[in-house]
């Protein structure tokens, strides 16, 4: 099968993670990356082989310096032969180094640009790392035990989400015709994903509780729990969920979402008490055959044993393939690029 975007040419300006994770998606179904990485490279290069690989896999390296005239016009050039510019950037920098569909339509009308930044193009230079995004925004606030402080999730939540939702941009105004504008930023991105938190706040002016093992705010019992061995992540969304589960683990009465919800305190003590008498593992071998949503808390090597099928080849690096899977396609997983391995004139080429 041909590839998605076979034909789809994109240049990245992108540094470390978020913007570098979006044109890794679409490179992953077909699309030509060309990086423009700077004369000393994207700085992710100086993190590590595997860090660098992880986001850069199968794109293409050309060595340009904006700042000066030559390099300008070759960004002019390959622009005109492209469908799309994604940048990370502070926005005084992709402005001054024009990096911006004002600045380059009058090199391809059809052009679309993406700006990921922290806070928006016109909002300033303001430091806007992940981390600082998650403690700016509400998710660390939510994030740990109530009786602690507020703790950050353990991976780049905010960079990651934020390049899926410039990649769905850059798609979106690729598939309308028109060249254009496009914006991203890790502040508006995380807001969004607190919706519903969001959402009870702006009408009801109710705040988000900060619950032990992670509570669900609506569903009860939604947490993580303790057993005899491990712990165990159990989502009960429904009353069909908790029959099931409460039939197996021997609690009675609780039979409506409303009760369980008004009982909080009390049903969380009879779960509790009644994972105790088994191990995690042993929970989600006994709950998965009904359907029940559990599984046992697992490291990342766990888990990758458990999905071996998720890592891929791509030059001498074993790495996480796409998460995006078509029928009738399968990716082919080139290497990550050398600095300035494809000069500062790519040859055309159809997709992978």
């Amino acid at each position: 099968m041909t590839a998605p975007l076979a034909g789809i040419r994109v240049l990245e300006v992108g540094t470390m993670l978020a913007g570098p994770y979006a044109t890794l998606l679409l490179a992953d179904l077909g699309a030509e990356v060309i990086k423009i990485e700077p004369p000393a490279g994207d700085i992710s290069r100086q993190v590590g082989d595997t860090y660098f690989a992880s986001l850069n896999r199968g794109k293409r390296s050309v060595c340009l310096d904006l700042n000066d005239a030559s390099g300008q016009q070759r960004l002019g050039e390959l622009a005109a032969e492209s469908h799309a510019l994604l940048v990370n950037l502070k926005p005084s920098a992709i402005n001054r180094l024009g990096l911006t569909y004002a600045a380059l339509r009058r090199w391809n009308e059809r052009l679309v640009c993406v700006a990921v930044t922290g806070f928006g193009l016109d909002a300033g230079d303001h430091p806007a790392f992940d981390y600082i995004i998650q403690a700016a925004t509400g998710v660390a606030a939510l994030t740990g035990d109530p009786t602690g402080p507020p703790t950050l999730p353990g991976y780049s939540a905010a960079d990651n989400s934020t390049g899926l939702t410039a990649a769905l941009g850059l798609l979106a105004q690729i598939v309308s015709g028109r060249g254009g504008q496009v914006e991203v930023s890790l502040r508006d991105v995380m807001l969004s994903q607190l919706n519903y938190h969001a959402a009870a706040y702006l009408n009801t002016g109710t705040e988000p509780q900060r619950r032990p093992f992670g509570a669900h705010s609506y569903y009860v019992p939604a947490q993580l729990f303790p057993t005899a061995d491990g712990y165990l992540a159990l989502f009960i969304t429904h009353d069909g969920f908790w029959k099931s589960f409460a039939g197996e683990a021997g609690i009675k009465g609780f039979t409506t979402m409303a009760e369980r919800v008004a009982r909080r305190a009390d049903i969380l003590e009879a779960v509790t008490t009644a994972l105790a008498d088994d191990t995690a593992d042993g929970w989600e071998q006994r709950l998965r055959p009904l359907g029940v949503p559990a599984a046992a808390v697992r490291t990342l090597p766990e888990a990758l044993e458990a999905a071996a099928d998720v890592a891929v080849t791509a030059g001498r690096h074993r790495l996480i393939g796409s998460p995006i899977r078509i029928g009738g396609y399968r990716p082919r997983y080139g290497p990550p690029p050398q600095l300035g391995e494809h000069g500062d004139r790519p040859s055309s080429r159809a997709g992978t």
